[in-house]
């Protein structure tokens, strides 16, 4: 089923100028970027975008560490695009990511490890209306 994703490339992969090889790795995995801007996000919309962890610990650091440098917000389509992410990604923990995924190439640690993607349709939809509020959400469309 073809469908779409957010990603970020993080703060700390856009530090180490990886960009490139990030969204090569996406198209070469059959996501295709359909739609992509950089942006220095701000705290209050880094507090938004992960409202849901509100109430965990590491919240502030991880709001604090997005909104650090610039990020590069793309909404991905492809075949089940949204699992495809997720294993491309790897483990959160880079140390744990297998070798050949974007964390284990590109992230330093937990909070720095290089890219962010949606975890469920449900979270799809409203990563990309976050960013992305007039795209039209359909897959294909």
């Amino acid at each position: 089923m073809v469908e779409r994703t957010l990603a970020i490339i993080k703060p700390d992969a856009v530090n180490k100028r990886v960009i490139g090889d990030v969204i090569r790795r996406y198209e070469a995995a059959g996501l295709n970027p359909i739609a992509i801007k950089m942006m220095h996000l701000s705290e209050s919309i880094a507090e938004g975008f992960y409202a849901v962890h509100r109430a965990r610990p590491f919240f502030h650091d991880l709001t604090t560490f997005m909104s650090s440098g610039p990020s590069v917000v793309l909404v991905l389509e492809g075949e089940n695009a949204i699992q495809a992410n997720r294993e491309l990604m790897g483990a959160t923990d880079p140390q744990k990511a297998e070798a050949g995924t974007i964390r284990a190439a590109h992230g330093a640690s937990i909070e720095a490890n290089a890219v962010h993607g949606s975890d469920s349709p449900e979270t799809a939809n409203f990563e990309i209306g976050y960013f992305f509020p007039s795209m039209d959400l359909q897959a294909g469309h």
